[in-house]
């Protein structure tokens, strides 16, 4: 313990929390923010701030903000947001409200991180202390995994690029931390507008719901079960109180009641705002008919809009089904190999999604980033660690210089920038799958130290 006290004196989380708000900032205040919000790697048509200040403009004008095929977020997102695209202070920089909401829905979210890490954290303890292993393993070298997530997110280049250029993801990715943050923490009521609220803004959370349960249902991340009966098989003595809780359906219940009772309350919010344009039935068509159409072919970070550039039109709606199904493909297993992880079973959802969604921007790799912190200690034997990092910097950097030479320069083509987003992808993918290799190898080892035999680690 002493080494950790030495630690956290050295470590100063707050310090680190002011420098990054005052880079942030400092960035604002830059001419025109790096021209960040004109990036598409920042910018999609579902985040972009043009797009937002076009949406309320046509609303101010008595017309359908969704006119035009402009705007295509949430109506409730351009009601609270849109009065600052035309707010000036002067002498100031433009936009420089909505940029301030921007910075603080960042710090939010860092400390909801924080406080979700924790919890972990603590959860883990207590699991390790079940288990008898607090002697056999150096509890005193574990990482403070909620602060370092913390800092990843706070300080990691994708948040602060989001945030200054001017997108909507630092508020839909604090909409899926609130929901984690109070699954995690059984503040159902809060987790369930969490829920609710990712989902209205962007479709793609909506598989969190199987995290949610199992976080509800079974507690936070935890050694596999059969390890603790194993462990009190030794000994010859059941003793419940150490075990785990069993699966519990009251927390859901409850969950379920007070998503239906936000979902209502949304919905009745933006029909009222709609209904002199189309009603409901306009936001879904615009909204998540835009995302699961995949209409805008406009470049991004991912690989659908090149693919639907270059397909045939009589094949087009197959492999639409083809790419949203892959997504749904992969919940079940996740769901069953990681029911003892749901918190790391979100981040991996939050990945895939990252990969295969329609309009990804480095805001989502921000999110699932800052969500891999909170895993330090069970990640620290993971491999290919530096390869990722390296890959990570070379695409962030090959990727503005690319799309520059093809639409800018006109020496290359959208297979410059096509090359860049499939390594992107692929970075992802050797990421989710050495992550989740380290994860289960863990839980192996931990296995060998209960029952000492190494060959049970294969099972």
């Amino acid at each position: 313990m002493e080494k950790l006290k030495k630690k956290i004196g050295s470590f100063s989380f707050w310090n680190w929390v002011i420098a990054s708000i005052i880079f942030r900032l400092i960035l604002i205040y830059f001419p025109k923010n790096l021209n960040l919000s004109s990036r598409p790697e920042v910018s999609t048509p579902l985040t972009s701030f043009r797009r937002l200040a076009e949406g309320y403009w046509l609303k101010q004008s008595s017309m359908s903000s969704y006119a035009g095929s402009m705007y295509h977020g949430s109506p409730l997102l351009l009601s609270l947001l849109g009065p600052l695209t035309v707010k000036r202070i002067e002498g100031q920089p433009n936009h420089l409200l909505y940029s301030l909401v921007s910075v603080i829905a960042d710090v939010v979210s860092a400390m909801l991180i924080r406080a979700t890490g924790q919890n972990l954290r603590l959860a883990y303890l207590r699991s390790l202390e079940s288990l008898d292993l607090v002697k056999q393993i150096d509890v005193s070298e574990f990482l403070f995994s909620g602060d370092i997530a913390a800092l990843i997110y706070l300080c990691n280049p994708f948040t602060i690029v989001a945030c200054v250029g001017l997108s909507t993801s630092p508020i839909e990715n604090m909409a899926v931390i609130l929901c984690l943050y109070g699954a995690c923490s059984r503040l159902i009521p809060l987790a369930a507008f969490g829920w609710v609220i990712a989902t209205h803004l962007s479709l793609y959370p909506a598989i969190l719901i199987i995290p949610v349960i199992f976080l509800l249902g079974c507690g936070p991340d935890s050694p596999p079960r059969k390890l603790f009966l194993q462990r009190h098989q030794q000994k010859e003595v059941l003793n419940q109180s150490k075990l785990p809780p069993g699966f519990s359906w009251g927390p859901i219940i409850h969950f379920a009641f007070w998503a239906f009772l936000w979902s209502v309350y949304v919905l009745v919010l933006c029909g009222i705002s709609l209904k002199q344009f189309g009603g409901l039935w306009e936001m879904f068509k615009s909204t998540y008919g835009f995302i699961l159409t995949v209409e805008d072919l406009s470049p991004n970070i991912g690989v659908l809009w090149y693919f639907f550039a270059e397909v045939f039109e009589f094949f087009r709606n197959f492999f639409l089904i083809v790419f949203h199904v892959n997504i749904l493909f992969m919940i079940l297993p996740l769901a069953i190999r990681l029911r003892h992880r749901p918190c790391y079973l979100a981040f991996v959802y939050v990945a895939i999604c990252s990969m295969l969604k329609s309009y990804p921007s480095v805001g989502d790799s921000a999110l699932y980033l800052g969500l891999l912190g909170w895993f330090v200690n069970e990640l620290a034997d993971m491999q290919f660690s530096l390869f990722l990092f390296c890959g990570y910097v070379g695409v962030s950097l090959l990727s503005p210089v690319m799309h520059n030479l093809w639409i800018w320069r006109g020496t290359g083509n959208a297979n410059f920038y096509f090359t860049t987003a499939m390594v992107y992808a692929c970075l992802q993918i050797v990421l989710v799958v050495e992550g989740v290799s380290a994860v289960l190898n863990h839980d192996r080892k931990l296995r060998i130290l209960i029952t000492g035999k190494p060959q049970d680690a294969k099972s």
